[in-house]
């Protein structure tokens, strides 16, 4: 069982469409059974909200199912439970460092790492571009699928 937990900052936009569109990408493969998905933020800013609605939107548009979520934090006593913290910028990887205490087994990445993309994703709650966001997402979460092959 492969354990990916996707990371942004509020938990209502990027990490939520990554956590979505990688579970269709295993769904559509047919590899349910071999993984755990989920996100979380590195902030408190968002607890408790759902997906915003220009990820939802974005989504529905392109045929990916939203999942219920509510928008969390992540916990320094969850890093054992994780293979990979995969996170949206550099914004972000400097949050997990501060909650996690450190990557000490180099789980943590950046989704456009993945695709030897040196840039982060770029956050839609500032840019309003959720189809960028979504090509940067499905580029990354296919990447990090094709690991597991």
């Amino acid at each position: 069982m492969y354990r990916i937990l996707f990371i942004c900052h509020g938990n209502i936009c990027r990490s939520t469409m990554a956590q979505f569109v990688f579970a269709d990408l295993v769904h559509r493969a047919g590899r349910e059974g071999e993984f755990t998905i989920d996100s979380a933020a590195t902030s408190r800013e968002e607890i408790g909200n759902p997906p915003h609605y220009g990820t939802v939107q974005k989504l529905r548009k392109v045929g990916v199912p939203v999942l219920p979520h509510r928008a969390r934090q992540i916990t320094r006593a969850e890093y054992a439970r994780w293979d990979y913290i995969v996170y949206m910028d550099a914004e972000n990887r400097h949050g997990l460092m501060r909650i996690l205490n450190g990557d000490p087994e180099d789980k943590c990445i950046r989704l456009l790492d993945l695709v030897g993309v040196d840039r982060d994703v770029a956050d839609p709650w500032y840019t309003g571009d959720f189809d960028a966001t979504y090509r940067d997402v499905l580029a990354g979460c296919t990447a990090l699928l094709e690991r597991f092959s």
